[in-house]
C-alpha cells in the first residue's frame, strides 16, 4: 500500500507539471494559436484537473484504509481517555496528600527538635546552676588526713574552717572541680578538728589531703 501511495503521489506531481506547462504554452502562444487548438488545450487542461482530483481522492481513500487497518491498541477510545484522566487526577491527589504529609512530618520534626533543644538547654542550665552553687557554697572544712585502716576502716581527719556548722552527725560533701566526690559524716568534734567516716565506698578516686568540704544540704539544694 505504501508503494501505491508513492506512485499516486508521483502521478499527481507529473500531472501538476503538465498542467503548468500547458498553461504556460497557452499564455505564451495564445496569439499564434488557432481557436480550435486553444479549445483542445483547454479540454486537455480540464481532463488533467479532473484526473488530479480523482488521484487526490484515491490517495485520501488509501490513507483512510491504512488507518483503519492499524491495530486497535493504536487508538484511544473515549472511555480509555476518561480512564487516563481519572488516573492522572488520582495521582495528583496522591501527590497532594504526600505533600501535606511531608509538611506535617516536617512540622512534627521541628517541634521535636525544639523540644529536645529546649530540654538540652534546660539540662545544661541545671548543670551550670549545680556547678555554680557547689563552687559558691561556704567552705566548712578541709581534709587534713585520709586514713585507710584495715582494723578500724577508712576515716578522715578534718580541719574545721566554720566551727558553727560542724557537730557530730553533720554530713559534709567532698567538693572537687565543681562536683561532689563523695560524702563524710562527722563522728567526733575535738579541739584540734574533727573525725569523719565515709558514707559509702569510694572507687579508684579517693579523698585526699586538701579536699574541701561543704554542707550536704547545699548539694541537695543544687540538685
Amino acid at each position: 500500500m505504501d508503494t501505491l501511495k508513492i506512485l499516486l503521489g508521483a502521478t499527481v506531481a507529473l500531472l501538476v507539471g503538465a498542467l503548468a506547462v500547458s498553461l504556460k504554452q497557452m499564455n505564451e502562444g495564445v496569439k499564434e494559436t488557432t481557436p480550435e487548438e486553444v479549445s483542445k488545450m483547454r479540454k486537455q487542461l480540464q481532463e488533467i484537473e479532473l484526473e488530479m482530483k480523482r488521484l487526490k481522492l484515491e490517495k485520501e481513500r488509501l490513507g483512510l484504509e491504512e488507518v483503519a487497518q492499524q491495530p486497535k491498541s493504536a487508538f484511544v477510545t473515549e472511555a480509555e481517555a476518561d480512564q487516563k484522566v481519572r488516573e492522572l487526577e488520582a495521582r495528583m491527589e496522591m501527590m497532594a496528600a504526600d505533600n501535606e504529609q511531608a509538611k506535617a512530618d516536617a512540622a512534627r520534626a521541628e517541634e521535636e527538635a525544639n523540644f529536645l533543644t529546649g530540654r538540652y538547654a534546660e539540662d545544661r542550665d541545671k548543670t551550670a546552676r549545680r556547678i555554680r552553687i557547689i563552687n559558691e557554697a561556704l567552705l566548712i572544712a578541709t581534709i587534713s588526713e585520709w586514713v585507710e585502716d584495715p582494723n578500724f576502716g577508712d576515716f578522715a581527719t578534718l580541719n574545721i574552717v566554720s566551727p558553727g556548722n560542724v557537730q557530730s552527725g553533720t554530713v559534709l560533701a567532698i567538693r572537687r572541680n565543681g562536683g561532689v566526690l563523695g560524702k563524710l559524716e562527722v563522728t567526733e568534734v575535738t579541739m584540734d578538728g574533727a573525725l569523719a567516716n565515709p558514707l559509702g565506698a569510694f572507687g579508684e578516686v579517693k579523698p585526699q589531703v586538701g579536699d574541701e568540704l561543704i554542707l550536704d544540704e547545699v548539694v541537695k539544694l543544687a540538685d
